[in-house]
């Protein structure tokens, strides 16, 4: 799954990186947490690619209650076509959600210890989301929500967790977002990333807390790192993705 992740890219690297026009407010950012507001790209129907702020927690727009978010942070790929929640989503609402790192948590002696995930050269990422639009009868404007879609682990990434975020580049990326991609397409693209492009290490438990939230958390801290998991791979019908650069 994906719990907890970061953005602490300049606006500029990643308006150049991701093709995106607007200049958002965008503060460092890195312990983002579910219910928060998050750094999204949209594209319209001509493709243009614009950035969105969404609560990160999707709503269903028959949802009769916005609560139902805090259990829709994250869509497993192997069912994301056919669950009621984010069906109609997958095929018309998909969007990118920026990051440059992300956490996952493993019980360790002392408690639950919590390990930064990059990719291995530390460039920022975007992992696979979907949107939807709730109407609130006493709301002055819809609510805007988003998911982010998960996969099995690689095989570096299943000493810490047996799941991880579809993280999508360049083409994918660009396919992900097309309206005109059919749902078909665009589930072959839900693969766990390259394990030589992802690379982990622990970090301060204060991370637990979503109330903290300051650069010294990306401090690698003191500790045994667990190796890769080295006796299985990802599953015949989930071969690895390939790395491309935007």
């Amino acid at each position: 799954m994906c719990g907890r992740y970061s953005l602490t890219t300049p606006v500029e690297a990643l308006a150049r990186l991701f093709g995106f026009a607007e200049r958002p407010n965008l503060l460092p950012r890195v312990n983002i947490a579910p219910g928060q507001e998050v750094a999204v790209l949209r594209a319209d129907e001509a493709g243009t690619r614009h950035f969105a702020w969404l609560r990160w927690g999707l709503v269903p727009s028959w949802a009769k209650d916005e609560k139902i978010g805090y259990r829709m942070i994250n869509a497993r790929a192997e069912s994301v076509a056919e669950k009621p929640a984010f069906r109609a989503a997958f095929r018309k609402r998909r969007c990118l959600v920026l990051a440059d790192g992300f956490y996952e948590w493993r019980a360790e002696k002392g408690g639950k210890q919590p390990y930064r995930i990059t990719l291995a050269d530390g460039r920022p990422f975007a992992f696979a989301g979907l949107w939807e639009s709730w109407e609130n009868a006493g709301a002055e404007r819809p609510l805007e929500s988003c998911t982010i879609v998960t996969t099995v682990a690689n095989a570096r990434l299943r000493a810490l967790h047996d799941r991880m975020p579809v993280i999508l580049e360049g083409a994918d990326g660009e396919a992900w977002l097309d309206p005109a991609t059919p749902a078909a397409a665009a589930r072959t693209l839900l693969r766990p990333f390259a394990v030589e492009e992802t690379t982990y290490y622990p970090v301060s438990r204060r991370l637990n807390s979503p109330a903290v939230d300051d650069p010294s958390l990306l401090a690698p801290t003191a500790g045994e790192v667990p190796p890769p998991d080295a006796s299985s791979s990802a599953p015949p019908d989930v071969p690895e993705r390939e790395p491309r650069l935007l």
